[in-house]
């Protein structure tokens, strides 16, 4: 038999789980924002080197392109 501080300790722990849901999906939705994603290419952690080996440059394309297509709702392979 649930008590009623059964029932209060559920819907808070419900409404936890429902904000860190929302704040999750606000921050992804803001990193993938156009102005963030400038931001960070700006930061010398984030730029690529020019004169990385072709083989690593071929691996970021083809990671950028998985990233695009999973943001444009494709599926990862």
């Amino acid at each position: 038999m649930a008590t009623r501080n059964d029932d209060d300790r559920k819907n808070v722990a419900r409404n936890n789980d429902e904000r860190r849901e929302r704040l999750a999906a606000g921050i992804r939705r803001q990193f993938g924002t156009e102005a963030t994603m400038h931001f960070l290419r700006a930061l010398p952690a984030f730029r690529t080197e020019n004169d990385i080996p072709d083989r690593f440059k071929e691996l970021l394309d083809r990671l950028d392109g998985i990233e695009s297509s999973i943001a444009a709702g494709g599926s990862r392979r």
